[in-house]
């Protein structure tokens, strides 16, 4: 028996990065899959790799701003398994970059849509189907981007993801005493795909915030 045996999962930005890496070490630790991103060719080679490995996933394309698509993958996961027990929001974008005189108020938008509304969608159907299976684990990627530190150009970033940790901090309050665990991630720099770092001093600086002078 397994760490996740008999619990179900949904992990959204599931195609690359932290949620991949993430939904393949849910799925060998034994829990039932809901994978979600925008790129269905991506997300499909991962369901087949944790099916090939003895895991069980479906997968379910679209953008997590869309709150149709957030009931949908939580209504994919209760006919499909029986219910919800984890909820991994993990998407995330940097987003339109530059000095706040700069930024047009759609990039402020889409940034804050995709790194905080969306997590507020995916919680608004979540929560209901792991208050009814006794509670759960509910989680979102933050970082210390606007809240330990402030990196210039990060204006809209730093405000979705501190945006986070409030969310976080009230769901925690609100629905701890009905046993779902709320909390979020500060993985820090983080070498994936969709990585920033356009130079190798670019690089070094975001070590350099790091204890460790290194990203993971």
């Amino acid at each position: 028996m397994f760490a996740l045996t008999d619990k179900v999962a949904i992990v959204t930005g599931a195609s690359s990065g932290i949620g991949r890496a993430t939904a393949k070490l849910f799925a060998a630790e034994g829990a039932s899959l809901v994978i979600a991103a925008r790129r269905k060719a991506e997300l499909d080679l991962l369901a087949d790799e944790i099916e090939e490995a003895g895991g069980s996933a479906v997968a379910l394309a679209g953008d997590v701003r869309d709150e149709a698509y957030a009931k949908a993958l939580v209504d994919l996961a209760v006919e499909t398994f029986g219910g919800l027990d984890i909820a991994f929001n993990n998407v995330g974008a940097v987003g339109q970059m530059g000095s706040i005189s700069e930024l047009s108020l759609d990039g402020w938008r889409e940034t804050l849509d995709t790194n905080l509304t969306s997590a507020f969608l995916g919680a608004k159907y979540q929560v209901p189907a792991m208050i009814k299976r006794g509670g759960g684990s509910l989680i979102f990627t933050s970082t210390f981007v606007g809240h330990t530190v402030g990196m210039p150009g990060m204006t809209s970033y730093a405000a979705s993801k501190a945006g986070l940790i409030g969310l976080t901090q009230v769901l925690a309050a609100e629905y701890g005493p009905q046993g779902l665990r709320v909390n979020a991630l500060l993985p820090g720099g983080t070498d994936t795909p969709a990585a920033t770092f356009k130079t190798p001093e670019s690089r070094t600086f975001v070590e350099n915030l790091h204890a460790l002078k290194r990203v993971a």
